[in-house]
Order: structure tokens, then sequence, then C-alpha cells
């Protein structure tokens, strides 16, 4: 039912293509006809099709586990602790965040550049926090059925086209939806309010500068001003009023004062964006100037870094990767910098060293896990890197970059049904069910597998041959 009901959501979505609208929150949801089951696999099969199919997904795990980490903080002292949530990244230079059904959340790269301080991008994700945990979309596809399905479609149009389009996107509200965008035009803006409320609170309750939040959206406002035909993506789909900025500066001034410094791991998150963004001459030129400007700041250094590697400059990348391990204090950021470099130079092996050290001194940090995996194989030592991703799949299960790894590795050593039956989970992750089928087929067919692994094939292929028969009945292909 619920795939059957995304595809009357795509359908209506090509149909009546739309802007982004409102994704507030905040108020009664007993009227919901959406549970949040059914609210969780629709973001689920909108992120997949981000994920696997738009090419502006950044798919760069030290960034998102940033984002990760500083969204989850937030989350865990708002107003529904236990929702579930998942933050990526888009790569995009407007200035937007938005929130998908069931805790997904996005974030252009271009708002965390933006970003004059930590506090200033936790507002943001505080905002779309608050849009979650309310379920806001739940609440317009109840109240109005088919105007909600409506916006519902308009916000996967948004995500997965009105970025890099936005006056067709908005020629498309003219055309035919804008009716149904204005008949919630009234709850969005209250929503919003709350949403700002909410995401206040939660702000200060995580130990940041609540006036990030009204200092922040009052510069998307000036912009907005300044460049009335080019507004920031955030503002069209998140309306700004005075008088919701002036709800939000004097709440910020009735909490107490806080002067929160940025954590180094945002300032290296935003060094790395800004390094990758520009040609590599120009984002050279760019940190070669902060460098001569502001000579101890440590995230331009490091971004200096980034840009050298990046124009091939690798002997002075070297030396400045070792004048800043000795000024600074130990970071994840920074190890995995220097491994990127120790490959740059073609010495995986000084790289695996550079890791090993790296995940112990870290433990937390998964994105120095699978850095060390794809070094290790790299390096020649795939038995190593399996021995450590199978570790890692005891408590993460779901995580495709593991099943990657391991099927990469597995194929290293020639474990042909270890290596097709890897990548049969890296496909059912990603929502192929018949390609993940064919993965399990030819890994009974290997020659190779054991006694246990073949009982495990088996008993995994029978569980994906039942989901693709449901897939091709919920389609109407199979009765």
């Amino acid at each position: 039912m619920m795939r059957r009901s995304f595809a009357l959501l795509l359908s209506l979505a090509l149909a009546f293509p739309a802007h982004a609208v409102d994704l507030p929150d905040l108020g009664d949801v007993g009227t919901s006809d959406l549970s949040p089951a059914e609210e969780r696999r629709i973001g689920e099969e909108i992120i997949h099709e981000i994920r696997w199919k738009d090419a502006a997904y950044l798919d760069d795990p030290e960034v998102e586990e940033y984002v990760n980490r500083l969204g989850k903080r937030l989350a865990a002292v708002s107003n529904n602790p236990q929702q579930s949530f998942d933050f990526f990244v888009i790569k995009d230079a407007t200035l937007n965040a938005f929130a998908l059904p069931g805790g997904y959340i996005g974030v252009h790269s271009g708002l965390i550049l933006a970003s004059e301080s930590e506090s200033e991008l936790a507002s943001v994700l505080g905002h779309e926090i608050a849009h979650v945990t309310q379920r806001h979309i739940a609440q317009i596809v109840g109240k109005q059925s088919q105007a909600g399905i409506l916006m519902l479609a308009s916000l996967l149009v948004a995500v997965l086209a009105a970025r890099s389009n936005s006056d067709a996107s908005m020629a498309a509200v003219a055309a035919g939806q804008a009716g149904a965008i204005q008949s919630q035009l009234g709850y969005s803006r209250d929503f919003e309010r709350e949403a700002d409320r909410a995401g206040l609170q939660t702000l200060e309750s995580a130990g940041f500068d609540v006036r990030g939040m009204p200092s922040f959206f009052e510069r998307l406002q000036r912009s907005s001003r300044l460049y009335e035909n080019n507004a920031p993506a955030y503002l069209r789909s998140h309306p700004l009023t005075s008088e919701r900025i002036a709800d939000m500066e004097n709440r910020a001034a009735s909490m107490p004062y806080r002067q929160v410094p940025d954590s180094a791991d945002f300032r290296y998150v935003r060094a790395k964006l800004r390094s990758q963004t520009a040609q590599p001459a120009e984002a050279l030129k760019t940190f070669e100037d902060l460098v001569a400007h502001t000579p101890k700041d440590e995230a331009v250094r490091y971004g200096l870094i980034r840009a050298q590697m990046r124009a091939g400059r690798l002997d002075d990348a070297d030396a400045g990767l070792k004048a800043l391990r000795r000024d600074i204090a130990p970071s994840a950021f920074i190890e995995t910098l220097a491994a990127e470099l120790a490959m740059a130079r073609r010495d995986a092996g000084g790289a695996v060293r550079i890791l090993d050290a790296a995940t112990r001194r870290f433990p937390a940090s998964q994105s120095l896990r699978y850095a060390l995996a794809d070094a290790q194989i790299i390096a020649g030592r795939p038995a190593d890197a399996v021995v450590g991703v199978r570790q890692e799949l005891q408590t993460r299960g779901e995580d495709i970059r593991l099943w990657q790894l391991l099927s990469r590795a597995n194929a290293d050593l020639g474990k042909r049904t270890a290596q097709h039956r890897a990548q049969a989970e890296v496909y059912a992750l990603q929502g192929s069910y018949p390609a993940a089928v064919e993965q399990l087929e030819i890994a009974r067919k290997a020659g190779d597998g054991d006694f246990y692994e073949l009982s495990a094939v088996d008993a995994r292929l029978r569980e994906l041959k039942v989901r693709v028969r449901e897939e091709r009945r919920e389609r109407g292909l199979e009765r």
C-alpha cells in the first residue's frame, strides 16, 4: 500500500510540479491520517532517490558524521527525543535546509558556509527538527488529504529539481499548484512561528547561543531584500516576516546570555567544504590570502593544506601539515587529512598506520573506520579490512558503506561467495531487491562458501524473494 501511495505521489509530482512549501510543525496531530511508520517509509523512499540518484548528494562520511553529531545533540533535547533522525548534506551553494517525512533532514553546503557560527547552523537544524518532532507533514496530509498529497509531492519535486531551477518551480506554482499551497499558508505561518519557538528552546537546552537564531534569520532576510529576485532558497520555503524575527529576538533576549565558542570540527568542516567548492587554483589563492591575514587560524591552515593537495603541491601540503600537527590539539579531521596526503603520495601503508592509530585515539569516529578499511584494501591487506568491517557490522548492520567495503575486501581475497553476499546487502539497502536476489544467486553458485555461509545465503535469499513478490503485487504486476 505504501509503495502504491508513493507511486501516486510521484505521479502527482510529475503532473503538478511545484515549489517547496514550508515544513512547519507543532500542533494537534490527533487528526493525522499518516502514521509514524508510514511517514518514515515515505521519507525512506525520498532519501533513496536522493542518495542513489541525485549527483548533488555529498558522499563525504566525515562531513556527514559532523552534521549528524550536531543534529543529534539537538534532537536529544528536543520535545521528542525518541524520534529517529538522519542528517545529510547536499552539494549546493544555495542557502537551504529541509525536513523530509520521518526524520530525514537535508542541509545544503551553502548554508553551512554561510553560517558565521556553529550556533547559527544549530539554529537552522533546531528549526527543522521541530518540524519533524511535531509531524507537521503528516498533519497536512491528514487535514486536507488531496491538498496534502499535492504538497508532499511538491516537497519531492523541490528536493530533486527545484534546488537548481527555482524559476521553473515558481512558474509551476503559478501554473496550477498555487491554490493548494495558498490553502495551507495560514497554517504554515503559524507553524513556522511555533517551529521558531521550539527550535529556540532546543538550541538553549543543547548549550548553544540562542542569539544565533535571530541573527542568522535576520541576515537571511537582509539578503532577501538586497537580492529580491534571487532570495535565499531557505526563505522561499520558510517565509520570514519581521514579526517572526522580532519574536525570536525578544525570546532570545529573555534567556540567559551564553557565549559559546565554535567547535574545531565546525570550523574544519567549513574549511573543507570551502576548499572543495572552487576550482583548485582559485581555492589555493583564497586560502593563501586567508593564511596571510590569519596565520594562526588552524582551520584556515587546514583548508590551505587541502587546497594544496588539490593543486598537486604535495610537498607544500606535507610541510604545512607537519607544522599544523605540532601547533594544535589532536583531531580526527587532521588524522584523516594526514592519511589522505599519504594516499596521494602513494603510501597506502603509511595511511594505514596513521588511521590505525587514529581509530584507537578517536574510537567514536565512524568516518575514520571507513577510511582505515579503504586504506587496508588499497595497501593489499583486505583480510584486515574484513576483520574490522565485520566487527562494525555487528552493531551497524544497515550501514551501506560497511557492506560496500566488505564486498570490495572479499573480492580482493577471491572469496566470491562472501563478495556477492555483501553486495546483495548493498543492493537491498538501496531498495533494489531484484538486484540483491541476483547477487545471492551468484553467491550460491560461486562454489567457495562453507555450509554455514551458504545456509545464511539461502535464508537471506528466501527473505528477499518475498520482498520482491510483495513489491510486484503492490505495483499490480503479480497476484
